[in-house]
């Protein structure tokens, strides 16, 4: 290797460390926010539809898993538009994320099996063709497992460092915890 360029790579490679810790910082602040205001819309938006909706659950209450099927559809109802709306609020403002995320994958988990999940399927190819955004009878259960993949962050991971949760985890809970003995 010829010595000139030893100098060049040492300072490119700094650069580039450099360049990586920027990005690093920024996705503490921001990667998440992406996923909490997209799902916030989605699930807002359902939950909009079925306020302003009729209740359909009588039709479909057969297919939902235990202890769902259990519920009054009523209550159901109510639950899902509650949730929806109020969990969509709170993913946009990043406040109780993981508490919503958890309950907003329950809900999109019961949706799944009951409105998305090909009804007969006898092989994984017949299976397969549910994976889509589509309404010709083989299920259609591609958006909500790509929902379920965006929810998965935030359960683990919480909401990033703009969110009301890091707010008050910083404000309240830490600083208190700090001035405990």
């Amino acid at each position: 290797m010829n010595t000139a360029s030893i100098p060049q790579l040492a300072a490119f490679l700094a650069l580039l460390r450099a360049g990586l810790r920027g990005l690093d910082g920024a996705g503490q602040w921001a990667a998440l926010l992406g996923l909490r205001v997209v799902l916030a819309w989605e699930f807002f938006e359902s939950g909009l539809e079925k306020l302003h909706g009729s209740n359909w659950f009588d039709e479909i209450q057969a297919r939902f898993p235990f202890p769902f099927d259990q519920l009054p559809t009523d209550l159901s109802w109510q639950l899902a538009t509650g949730f929806e709306l109020a969990g969509g609020l709170a993913l946009l403002l990043g406040l109780g994320t993981r508490f919503f995320a958890v309950s907003l994958a329950v809900l999109t988990v019961v949706a799944t099996a009951a409105v998305h999940w090909p009804e007969a399927w006898s092989s994984l190819a017949e299976l397969a063709r549910g994976y889509a955004i589509s309404d010709e009878g083989f299920g259609n259960f591609k958006l909500p497992v790509i929902f379920l993949a965006m929810l998965l962050p935030l359960i683990l991971l919480g909401p990033g460092r703009l969110s009301l949760d890091a707010w008050i985890r910083q404000r309240v809970l830490l600083t208190g915890a700090a001035r405990q003995p």
